[in-house]
């Protein structure tokens, strides 16, 4: 996926959770980060309304970088940087 111009780094790996309710967008955010490299980006979409709060809770205690979020197409984009 290309820049999209906004200033933000390109996702190394994407994660579609459309269609999941909670807590299966933040299990699968947990699992997956692990699969990039530290520093690298994770795309995560998402169409449950609990996954802003939750993936933004998230990334706070497990101590990765949320470093937007953005509602497209009735859900949301995360783009989280794995820190540890």
């Amino acid at each position: 996926m290309p820049d999209r111009g906004e200033g933000f780094p390109r996702p190394t790996k994407t994660l579609d959770c459309i269609g999941l309710y909670c807590p299966e967008p933040v299990f699968r955010t947990r699992e997956d980060i692990s699969m990039v490299q530290v520093g690298q980006v994770l795309e995560v979409l998402a169409d449950d309304t609990a996954s802003e709060s939750d993936i933004r809770s998230w990334a706070k205690h497990s101590g990765h970088e949320l470093i937007s979020v953005e509602k497209v197409d009735g859900g949301f984009r995360f783009l989280i940087r794995r820190m540890i």
